[in-house]
């Protein structure tokens, strides 16, 4: 959620100041500081394109709920970057792009792959099974502030202001405000929120990662996007055999689910964005992230009749705009 390179996601906010991933449930992607090259305009207005992705990954969090349903969260994590890694494969091999080369490279693009993909995945799926996915939805967005509080102290370059301060501050209330902090956060499921929070906080820890050690590798954003997936794809098969046992069986819904959430959440979502930063800037591409928290609360109250106070909403507002506010650029 993962923007010159995406995440995603469940859809993964913009970095806090590098074209690098946002999203979502999407997957965080990795290219550094490579540009995608320039495209010929696209036939499908890119506003369009913009509002479906928005409507994708805003509902991968609801696809994770139906998933883990029937499914261990390992299980739909490792479904959802299988499906994932094999769209991004189709395209490469379309576009006959070349992958990553160098030991080196591909040893960032591991830590990547779990920082940016594997990790949050995980978590999202392990915090949906005590948390609605309206909650979720809002704490993925609070990782632009997470960012921005580790870009402080991390990244000497970007430089705090005033309104960027005040924005994290803001934010931080949303959060306290959507958890119902002055009631003592009654009813509210402590270790579920806690992941969903981790899940957020390890996006901002890829991106700094990915700037440090994969900036400038000549490989284009597809193809270190592919391999990232792909890793994270292997680093999942690993992990769910010693954690999970092998389903009995295998509900169509929630099956259907987990492919969706991949094939569009993670794959699709991935290549719509690739195309969104090409034609229109990763600025503009990244205001994605302010529409998911929006559509996930939506979609988890109207289609699986998640209860809904006024504090969510209203504190999802405050989050927003705090999360806004904190990529402000220029003097305060």
């Amino acid at each position: 959620m993962t923007t010159a390179t995406t995440t995603g996601s469940p859809s993964a906010p913009a970095s806090t100041s590098t074209p690098a991933s946002t999203s979502t449930p999407g997957a965080t992607s990795t290219s550094g500081d490579v540009r995608p090259s320039a495209q010929p305009r696209r036939a499908l207005d890119w506003r369009l394109r913009f509002g479906f992705l928005s409507l994708i990954w805003g509902f991968s969090f609801l696809l994770i709920k139906v998933g883990t349903g029937s499914y261990a969260p390992f299980q739909v994590t490792l479904g959802r970057l299988a499906f994932g890694t094999a769209v991004l494969a189709v395209a490469i091999a379309v576009k006959r792009d070349r992958l990553p080369r160098g030991a080196r490279t591909w040893a960032h693009l591991t830590v990547a792959a779990l920082l940016l993909n594997a990790l949050p995945f995980s978590l999202f799926a392990y915090a949906e099974l005590t948390i609605p996915s309206t909650l979720a939805g809002i704490c993925n967005a609070t990782s632009p502030l997470w960012g921005m509080a580790l870009s402080l102290v991390a990244l000497s370059e970007d430089r705090p202001t005033r309104v960027r301060v005040a924005g994290l501050g803001l934010g931080f209330l949303g959060v306290l405000t959507v958890l119902g902090a002055w009631q003592g956060f009654s009813g509210l499921d402590a270790r579920g929120t806690a992941l969903a929070l981790l899940a957020s906080l390890s996006y901002p820890i890829g991106w700094i990662y990915v700037r440090r050690t994969l900036a400038g590798t000549g490989s284009s954003a597809l193809s270190m996007t592919g391999a990232q997936l792909f890793l994270a794809t292997l680093q999942l098969a690993v992990v769910t055999p010693l954690f999970t046992t092998f389903p009995a069986r295998f509900p169509l819904l929630p099956l259907l689910a987990v492919a969706a959430l991949g094939a569009l959440g993670t794959g699709l979502a991935l290549l719509i964005q690739y195309g969104l930063v090409t034609e229109v800037g990763p600025t503009t591409a990244q205001m994605v992230t302010y529409f998911i928290p929006v559509i996930a609360t939506a979609a988890g109250v109207a289609l699986l009749g998640e209860s809904l106070t006024w504090s969510t909403p209203v504190g999802a507002v405050i989050v927003l705009a705090g999360a806004a506010l904190t990529q402000v650029r220029g003097k305060a």
